[in-house]
């Protein structure tokens, strides 16, 4: 890994190390998208905040990440909080004050997307 830029060894940990583990705590938050490609399930750790019938996040590397990419193929997808799963549609929201919207999410969270973004990007799921 030496001589990768930031950004290489980040995206290195989180797929090979955190994304895996995490994953496996029943109460971690999970997006779940729909591989553009492939139409299988991509499962991704995340943060963020339930209000009402959305749900917000901030994707730290905006449209370079996987599940945002997805998003933009098929909007339909289903978010894991608190053990339940629940679906919807996720919406892109690149007018969004993306810094100003990680100050009302959980601090952990906004902590590392602030730490390690590059291309910050709000995220609203309409919960059906």
């Amino acid at each position: 890994m030496t001589g990768m830029p930031t950004t290489s060894v980040t995206h290195f940990l989180q797929k090979r190390v955190a994304n895996p583990l995490m994953r496996r705590n029943p109460l971690q938050t999970l997006l779940e998208t729909r591989g553009r490609t492939s139409g299988q399930p991509r499962r991704t750790p995340l943060g963020g905040k339930l209000d009402g019938q959305h749900f917000w996040f901030v994707s730290e590397f905006g449209d370079k990440s996987q599940y945002v990419r997805n998003i933009q193929a098929n909007p339909r997808v289903r978010v894991r909080v608190r053990g339940t799963w629940r679906a919807g549609t996720a919406h892109l929201l690149p007018d969004d004050d993306a810094r100003a919207r990680l100050r009302e999410l959980p601090r952990f969270n906004g902590f590392g997307v602030r730490a390690f973004g590059t291309n910050l990007l709000t995220v609203r799921v309409d919960l059906d």
